[in-house]
């Protein structure tokens, strides 16, 4: 897994639409701009425009083995394990605080996204929410992670390059922290 600490390279990945390409080609393993404009609905040029910006950065390369001719375009993630920063490293950078606020924003945004989303009523395909408290030592919380992170990984290395046959993407949004602190000056209501 490539490992980042270029607040510029954040910046690129906090980009919501650059966001999901990343998550496209990482289920994917491989696509083409207009494959992505579809799966997102957004113009070709839009799909190619942010594909060059992540390309810019590193986080993605052209995959010439997988194209028809030399005109046709494939993409795929530069490392296809993914990529991951070293937050402490990166606020201590120029931009770094402010690129890791940017960040933030976006990746608040999307997880309320995700559980409204998770927890509207009926909906189109099938979908899980989940949560359960466990008793654990910070070692065991990193190894049930790493647990979970493996058997997703499993799955997506199953499945990318698979024939459509009626796939679609799915978000698997996990956090593992401590239990947070419940508002005390709320009541059983929410209300205070």
């Amino acid at each position: 897994m490539a490992t980042y600490d270029d607040p510029r390279i954040l910046r690129a990945v906090a980009h919501p639409t650059r966001n999901r390409i990343l998550s496209e080609l990482s289920a994917a393993g491989s696509l083409r701009a207009a494959d992505i404009a579809r799966l997102l609905d957004v113009p070709a040029n839009q799909a190619s425009f942010h594909l060059r910006q992540l390309a810019k950065y590193g986080l993605v390369e052209e995959a010439p083995d997988e194209a028809r001719d030399r005109r046709d375009r494939v993409w795929r993630l530069a490392d296809e394990e993914g990529i991951s920063f070293r937050t402490r490293d990166m606020l201590d950078r120029p931009g770094g605080r402010a690129a890791y606020a940017v960040f933030q924003r976006s990746a608040v945004a999307w997880g309320h996204h995700l559980v409204d989303r998770a927890l509207a009523p009926g909906g189109e395909r099938s979908k899980s929410v989940s949560e359960h408290a466990v008793r654990l030592t910070a070692e065991e919380s990193h190894e049930l992670m790493l647990e979970i992170n493996a058997v997703v990984e499993d799955w997506r290395r199953r499945t990318r390059g698979a024939d459509d046959d009626g796939r679609t993407t799915y978000s698997v949004y996990q956090l593992i922290q401590p239990m947070p602190e419940t508002d005390e000056g709320a009541d059983e209501e929410g209300e205070a």
